[in-house]
């Protein structure tokens, strides 16, 4: 059999697309670069076309295509994004987003060595900003990556506080203090970053690279083989920067950043035993009839996939899932009240859709009360649909029951 898949990359100044073939069990992978600002929507789709005429190659002959879904430049983002679509509507075809922040880290990983850094990707933000993302290579994860920070938005000044904050954690899951690999195009930048020394951990640096189409194309590969391609609706570009700019005046007055990232990261680990009484704690805040310290531990060994928010030293959400042979189905999920609405929740559902492809599962399910019209919204904003009517699934006051809303969003092509 032989794959095609087109990988588009724009979220920096660089215009970048590739092609990647796989057949008999050899690789090859053709690129055009341009490296311009405010260009990419007038190049990107005949960039496109001139690599496939050179490969021989018609768009019909496509099994998906592949995009850098960010953070990066806005309208960057939106043009790969949107011909990305285009082109997988009109072919029938599946996208397959690709953080590009993920794809700095994989081609700056140096080769393998028995402890791995942790590889932290500043990439410059402008306005004295920095997109960061942090990554350990694992020979077990579906990607051949585990994520232990989502991207975010951080002052480039609060880079070395927020590591010192965040090591405490990773090390404790694991197990011990590896040294930390800067790499991104924030080194040249941000000089300060190059000079960057932590008390927990030595600090190595990698190349002050962006995001290319190549890098992309090769991780769209492992998404295709691990599930990851979803239909070309879903498709959406990765956003951490909630205003585009700043007057000066808002600047002057500390505005800056990514207001969602609260005081410092999230990290998601695993839940474990000791996360327990945090974890009923929250639930109990949240839920009037809420999970009980037997069901969660129940969940824990069964072997249910269960993940912990931690911020700031502390647990602020946590979320479980039941993974069936055919869908994922999220069994319960919730943020400190005092943590809510600053992006929490949005980590820990991206995260179980992110482990449900893994395992190759078309889609993900969960229940809503109708009456709990957040919750309704927020699934309903991240790609949720109704499915059905459950009668009678939740207890309700005065002994009566009340009917759950079956939701579904679908991961993978249809």
């Amino acid at each position: 059999m032989t794959l095609h898949i087109l990988a588009l990359e724009t979220s920096s100044s660089l215009c970048g697309v590739a092609l990647l073939t796989q057949a008999d069990g050899r690789l090859q992978v053709r690129t055009l670069e341009h490296d311009a600002t405010g260009e990419h929507a007038e190049r990107l789709l005949p960039m496109a076309d001139d690599l496939l005429a050179q490969a021989g190659i018609g768009r019909s002959e496509l099994a998906a295509v592949a995009f850098g879904q960010g953070p990066g430049g806005f309208t960057g983002l939106r043009v790969a994004c949107g011909v990305a679509q285009g082109m997988a509507y009109a072919l029938d075809i599946p996208v397959i987003p690709v953080v590009s922040l993920l794809a700095v880290a994989a081609r700056d990983h140096p080769a393998a060595a028995p402890s791995a850094p942790i590889s932290v990707v500043v990439q410059d933000a402008r306005m004295g900003e920095v997109y960061l993302a942090a990554y350990l290579a694992d020979a077990d994860a579906a990607s051949g990556w585990r994520v232990l920070q989502e991207p975010l938005l951080l002052n480039a000044e609060h880079v070395g506080h927020w590591l010192e904050q965040t090591l405490a954690g990773w090390q404790a899951v694991l197990g011990g203090a590896p040294p930390v690999r800067l790499s991104g195009d924030a080194l040249l930048a941000y000089p300060a970053l190059a000079r960057l020394r932590l008390a927990q951990s030595r600090v190595e640096l990698g190349a002050p690279l962006r995001p290319d189409a190549e890098t992309i194309a090769r991780l769209a590969l492992i998404g295709w083989h691990t599930g990851g391609g979803i239909a070309p609706e879903f498709a959406a570009p990765l956003y951490v920067r909630d205003k585009v700019a700043y007057t000066t005046l808002e600047r002057e007055h500390g505005l800056g950043g990514n207001p969602k990232a609260a005081e410092f990261a999230v990290s998601i680990q695993d839940m474990a035993g000791e996360h327990l009484d945090d974890v009923v704690a929250i639930e109990q805040s949240v839920q009037s009839f809420p999970w009980t310290r037997g069901n969660f531990a129940d969940g824990l060994r069964a072997g249910y996939g269960a993940w912990v928010a931690r911020q700031s030293g502390r647990i602020v959400g946590f979320c479980m899932v039941m993974f069936a042979p055919d869908v994922a189905h999220v069994l319960v999920i919730a943020v400190s009240p005092s943590c809510q609405k600053k992006g929490i929740g949005t980590l820990l559902l991206r995260h179980c859709e992110r482990e449900a492809r893994a395992r190759g599962l078309p889609s993900i399910v969960l229940e809503v009360r109708p009456s709990n019209e957040n919750a309704l919204n927020f699934y309903r904003r991240h790609g949720f649909m109704t499915l059905a009517v459950r009668k009678d699934y939740y207890p309700a006051a005065h002994d009566t029951r009340e009917d759950a809303c079956v939701m579904e969003k679908r991961l993978a092509a249809l």
